[in-house]
């Protein structure tokens, strides 16, 4: 069996099912009451008519903004379904750094093409060699995962790691990302950050499996769209009865009073 091939029913068979299953659960779970308290910018979504909440939408190419929906579990992955006609790319600046999916489908692809295996120290993730090279592996989801704390962090771990592989091994630090890309790969604290095809490619030698490990997503995609479509149908519903409740007059008029109080009103009042 090719390595491509492995990969595909790795996903097919370990990623695929979970993954549709969660983004149906994030939208039978959601309630607006729970949005407007937790993250008032879904709220703000949901007020500009839910246009903007179709984080799946078969016909745009812009990358979401700030404010619309996007259900939890799509964030993890969002190079995967395109070939299907999705476009779920997460929609916060700062990404969630990685998932649990993520890791194993890289760990689980380097280890057939290069023998990798997963790391026993402190913030490394995949450790495997090739050419001559040992390379250190911190796996994030996308390029823009973490602030300067959490970098110096990780460059920290890619110091250490060196330390305990001792100098006689050419050790190569690598923060991989799973999608996104990056022009300038070599990074100040002497790693390199590689991302989407080219991180993809240094696991496992095919410079294509970027490509190749989306498309049992993508089936499964196509196969439980309607079922995707009736939830979110319900949702919108849902959310027009909640929101229609807490937040209009019995003339069915939007009281923008509440809204902002909702939005803006203090517990307690400053006092200067």
């Amino acid at each position: 069996m090719s390595l491509s091939e492995a990969a595909r029913q790795y996903v097919q068979n370990r990623i695929a099912a979970d993954f549709h299953s969660k983004r149906l659960a994030s939208l039978e779970g959601l309630r607006l009451a729970h949005l407007s308290a937790q993250e008032e910018t879904l709220f703000g979504a949901f007020l500009e008519g839910l246009g903007a909440c179709r984080a799946w939408s078969a016909d745009s190419e812009n990358r979401p903004q700030r404010g619309q929906f996007l259900p939890a579990s799509q964030a993890h992955s969002p190079a995967m379904g395109q070939e299907a006609g999705e476009k779920w790319t997460a929609a916060a600046d700062l990404q969630p750094a990685t998932s649990k999916s993520d890791r194993l489908l890289a760990i689980h692809i380097c280890a057939q093409a290069y023998g990798g295996r997963k790391s026993t120290t402190e913030g490394i993730d995949l450790e495997f060699s090739r050419d001559g090279t040992r390379y250190i592996v911190s796996i994030k989801s996308g390029p823009n995962w973490g602030n300067s704390s959490q970098i110096a962090k990780m460059v920290q771990n890619f110091d250490r790691a060196r330390r305990i592989a001792g100098p006689r091994e050419h050790v190569m630090a690598v923060n991989g990302c799973c999608y996104g890309a990056d022009a300038h790969p070599a990074k100040t604290g002497n790693y390199l950050k590689l991302c989407g095809q080219d991180f993809w490619h240094l696991i496992s030698g095919e410079p294509l499996l970027y490509r190749q490990i989306i498309e049992p997503l993508g089936h499964e995609a196509r196969q439980r769209n309607d079922e995707f479509e009736q939830a979110f149908a319900r949702l919108h519903t849902r959310f027009t009865a909640d929101f229609t409740q807490a937040f209009c007059r019995p003339d069915a008029s939007i009281d923008w009073d509440k809204i902002v109080a909702l939005n803006s009103s203090a517990k307690t009042l400053w006092q200067p």
